[in-house]
């Protein structure tokens, strides 16, 4: 690997090569996550199964999905990040594939659930973090916009694809084209992501050449470092607003429109292809809102932006519902408006957890964050099929999700007032 680092960072630096990777990594793990909402309908139609019963088993992988993050985090400072994401890649392509031959709801929750939603974990935000910090002093903000955006990408590459697969061949082609897609992202890891630039020679791009070197990776069990910075985080008043404003944040995006937008669709005689569109299409505006959401918190107030982020979102959602019955300014207007903002949150909030508790610890700290992001997303993805299923309708779902962005706007206008710095980093110093 030393010799293509000398070869290219004669022309760029190495750490956008390495963007790029993850970049790649994060979208087939975008495309797994996103394919549930594509299996609602055939799996209602094929086996029978209810809305909440299917809700139940992607509620479980959102869940696994963000509890996973900050041990994923822990473990890729103890292990590094290739041999984390080896681990995660595998189980994630087996899991999808062993989901082809399922026949029953449990079978749906083991492996969707649990296999693939704690494999998915791993390949998320928390990645972004810990590469992003490693490998950047400049531009963090932008690069963990371009890495967050891949979210979107995956859904714009893969959602109306899936759909075109699922209804002229079945929901079992579309898991068998996921399973490879995931597969064959880990020759990309093996042979392109070194752990630090220091293992090629650099130093994170802009940092000055007097900067101390970084620190050396913790010998700590990951288990106890996840825990240990969540008890070091937990007391601060900081971490619990931005852990729930990250959960109303999964509720309102993963949770209810990346699970059920399909579905609802539906209700209004649309097809599932029409439907993956227009979700598609939230991914395009979501691939510009959210890479300008990272260039706009390297130079504005973090607080302010997500003011406005969860403030427009909630109108959003609360506008949804009467959406359906309007032509120009119907679902259009919605996918562009909403589309801006679907995770435009990320890079505030993930510079926002850098501040306050320092460097070293933010990608864990980030991780338990996240974790309240899938957590809401949960509650959301089974909360919303349960109404639809009681009452027939999605109104409800949106005028709760849109309310819950109004309170979270209100929220994040207390995070970090205080210009000091916090850090729990001092946890990784003493392992």
């Amino acid at each position: 690997m030393n010799w293509l680092a000398k070869r290219i960072r004669t022309r760029f630096h190495y750490g956008w090569l390495v963007a790029a990777v993850v970049f790649l990594v994060l979208l087939a793990a975008a495309g797994t996550r996103a394919t549930p909402s594509v299996l609602m309908l055939p799996l209602e139609h094929d086996l029978g199964w209810s809305r909440a019963t299917i809700s139940l088993a992607i509620s479980v992988n959102i869940a696994l999905y963000g509890l996973t993050g900050p041990f994923a985090a822990a473990a890729m400072q103890r292990f590094g990040v290739r041999p984390t994401l080896y681990a995660a890649l595998g189980t994630m392509a087996a899991g999808v594939a062993l989901s082809s031959m399922m026949t029953a709801p449990w079978q749906m929750v083991l492996v969707w659930g649990v296999m693939v939603g704690s494999a998915t974990g791993v390949a998320a935000l928390t990645l972004s973090a810990t590469v992003v910090n490693r490998w950047f002093v400049e531009r963090r903000g932008l690069v963990m916009g371009i890495l967050t955006a891949s979210s979107a990408t995956g859904q714009l590459v893969f959602l109306p694809m899936l759909a075109t697969v699922a209804e002229h061949h079945g929901w079992r082609a579309v898991v068998l084209i996921v399973a490879v897609a995931a597969a064959i992202v880990l020759p990309l890891v093996a042979l392109f992501l070194p752990e630090r630039p220091a293992d090629v020679a650099l130093r994170p791009y802009g940092e000055a050449p007097d900067a101390p070197p970084a620190a050396a990776a913790t010998k700590q069990n990951p288990l106890a470092l996840a825990f240990g910075m969540l008890l070091s985080a937990s007391k601060k008043r900081d971490f619990w607003l931005l852990f729930f404003s990250f959960f109303v944040c999964g509720a309102s995006t993963n949770g209810y429109i990346g699970t059920h937008f399909i579905a609802m669709c539906g209700d209004y005689g649309m097809t599932e292809v029409q439907g993956a569109s227009v979700l598609a299409a939230m991914g395009v505006f979501d691939l510009f809102g959210t890479t300008l959401s990272g260039w706009l918190s390297d130079r504005f107030n973090s607080r302010v932006l997500l003011f406005w982020y969860y403030g427009l979102r909630g109108l959003s959602l609360i506008y949804l519902p009467h959406a359906f019955g309007i032509d120009f300014f119907g679902l259009p207007l919605f996918a562009m408006f909403y589309g801006l903002d679907w995770i435009a949150t990320v890079p505030p909030t993930v510079r926002l957890t850098t501040d306050v508790f320092g460097k070293e610890a933010a990608p864990v700290v980030f991780g338990w964050i996240v974790a309240g992001h899938q957590l809401g997303a949960a509650f959301a993805a089974f909360g919303a099929g349960v109404l639809r299923a009681d009452l027939g309708t999605y109104t409800l779902a949106s005028t709760i999700s849109g309310g819950l962005c109004l309170v979270a706007a209100l929220v994040v206008l207390r995070i970090h007032r205080r210009g000091a710095v916090r850090r729990v980093g001092a946890l990784v110093e003493r392992a």
